[in-house]
């Protein structure tokens, strides 16, 4: 027999022993086999999480403080302001001209450009330039490739100090917040958050919706839009932030040149009113014929935003309840278990210095609409009864402190935040207490903030929707107070 042949029935011979050996494995290696599929998921592990704030440095432009966070992955620079001082702030007889001071200050001119003139530089040199506001603050930024830089802070500075206000601008806003006010009807989402805010807080800014009486050109006359401009728009409102490709010898004389246009302000802004919010239950219906009811209820709270175990379980608390999307309990019983809603959802709001309130919506079939309600109450009541499972405030937290980096995406991302915070005198380490805070959240934690909070038989709950599909059910509740909608 040849040498060749003897090679072959060898490794024949071989192959068929571990063909063998594989085919019918000893005890101890079928009591080992690999794991699979979820079984190799589960068998995974990780180092813990350890959040570190971006760091941001810190600077001050003849008082004004600036935040900077040098970035020079792209040639462009964005600068962010923040002015303390919005509608919130001042009487219903400013609240038209407040509302539309950012738009006016972006597309009413300047005392030396008109408004086309100032398009024109946006379009040309492609700046990005916005303007916005709320209850308590007016914001501005501006973005541009870095050698463009001067140019850009040049026309924002004149934009932000030097408004024009044109009529013809002022009146073409006006017009238009006259026909969003002819549409609020067709809206019903809207006109349910509008009217539950209208019943909750009353005459408070929060409360207001723009009214055709608002809008009386005698309250946007240019002396009016004017004395807003100057107790908002002034050094001791400002703070400013930004990013990008520009370091701070080259920004510092270009953001002196900005806020050297703007005046000291003259006097203190007026303090904001402190909301005395409804705590009467009771079922309020705006007629509508739809096909689905829009569904909203809520009630006070006193938590308050801070570094307090109390609220880090009341933001973990009502993601469970129904904040979370498909994994909260609402939507779960809505939806997955009765099939009553496609969505619903729970809001807990947390101002810094007044109550907030805790809410819930949906909407639904108009025959549904008595039962859905009774289900996002009872299921308030699981929470204040028991505490939630170990593994809901578990995966919740996951979530949060899983997703957290996502918060910051980005540099400008990062300094909009750190002003945020900075405007609302929490502490510059913030970011990191929260972190380490809702991971100091426990399900009976959770339960002894519910238990003290929430109590859904003081729920004010509104309904849009048409009654007589609603049925008679609408009112097993007790007496319902129809809203006439102006």
């Amino acid at each position: 027999m040849s040498a060749r042949r003897h090679v072959l029935l060898a490794s024949t011979a071989l192959a068929t022993g571990i063909a063998t050996l594989l085919s019918s494995p000893s005890p101890a290696l079928a009591q080992q086999e690999p794991p699979t599929g979820r079984q190799t998921i589960d068998r995974l592990v990780y180092p813990p999480l350890k959040f570190e704030q971006p760091q941001t440095d810190h600077y001050e432009v003849f008082g004004v403080p600036v935040i900077s966070l040098e970035d020079p992955t792209l040639p462009m620079v964005t600068v962010h302001a923040y002015f303390r001082g919005g509608y919130g702030l001042f009487g219903r007889e400013s609240y038209a001209a407040a509302m539309g001071l950012p738009a006016l200050l972006r597309y009413g001119g300047t005392t030396s450009r008109s408004a086309l003139e100032v398009d024109e530089a946006i379009e040309y040199h492609a700046f990005h330039v916005s303007f916005g506001s709320a209850g308590g603050s007016v914001t501005t930024s501006i973005n541009a490739l870095t050698e463009n830089l001067p140019t850009a802070l040049d026309l924002w500075g004149e934009l932000i100090a030097e408004p024009a206000f044109d009529g013809n601008e002022v009146e073409a806003w006006r017009t238009r917040e006259l026909e969003s006010i002819l549409r609020r009807l067709d809206d019903p989402g809207r006109l349910a958050f509008s009217e539950m805010n209208r019943l909750l807080y009353g005459d408070h800014p929060v409360g207001w919706e723009m009214e055709p009486s608002d809008l009386d050109p005698a309250r946007l006359q240019t002396d009016r839009l004017n004395e807003l401009h100057r107790r908002i728009l002034c050094r001791g409102n400002l703070t400013l932030g930004v990013t990008g490709d520009a370091p701070w010898p080259v920004l510092q004389p270009l953001l002196e040149s900005v806020v050297s246009r703007l005046p000291d302000c003259a006097q203190a802004l007026p303090e904001a009113p402190t909301p005395n919010i409804r705590r009467t239950a009771g079922v309020y219906l705006v007629e509508k014929d739809l096909d689905q009811s829009v569904v909203v209820m809520a009630h006070p709270t006193t938590v308050q935003l801070g570094d307090d175990d109390t609220y880090y379980a009341a933001m973990i608390g009502n993601s469970i309840l129904g904040g979370g999307g498909f994994s909260s309990r609402i939507l779960g019983r809505l939806r997955t278990e009765e099939g009553f809603a496609y969505s619903a959802t729970s809001l807990w709001t947390t101002p810094r210095k007044h109550e907030g309130i805790i809410a819930a919506t949906t909407r639904t079939r108009p025959e549904n609409t008595m039962a859905a309600i009774d289900v996002i109450l009872k299921t308030m009541h699981g929470l204040r009864d028991g505490p939630p499972t170990t593994d809901e405030v578990g995966a919740t937290v996951d979530q949060i402190v899983n997703g957290f980096v996502f918060n910051f995406d980005s540099p400008s991302q990062i300094v909009s935040r750190t002003m945020y915070y900075l405007a609302q005198d929490l502490p510059v380490d913030w970011l990191v207490r929260y972190w380490e805070g809702v991971q100091r959240v426990t399900p009976y934690g959770i339960q002894r903030v519910f238990s003290d909070q929430l109590h859904p038989e003081e729920m004010t709950i509104l309904i849009v929707g048409d009654p007589s599909r609603i049925g008679e059910s609408l009112y097993g509740r007790g007496p319902v107070t129809t809203i006439e909608v102006r």
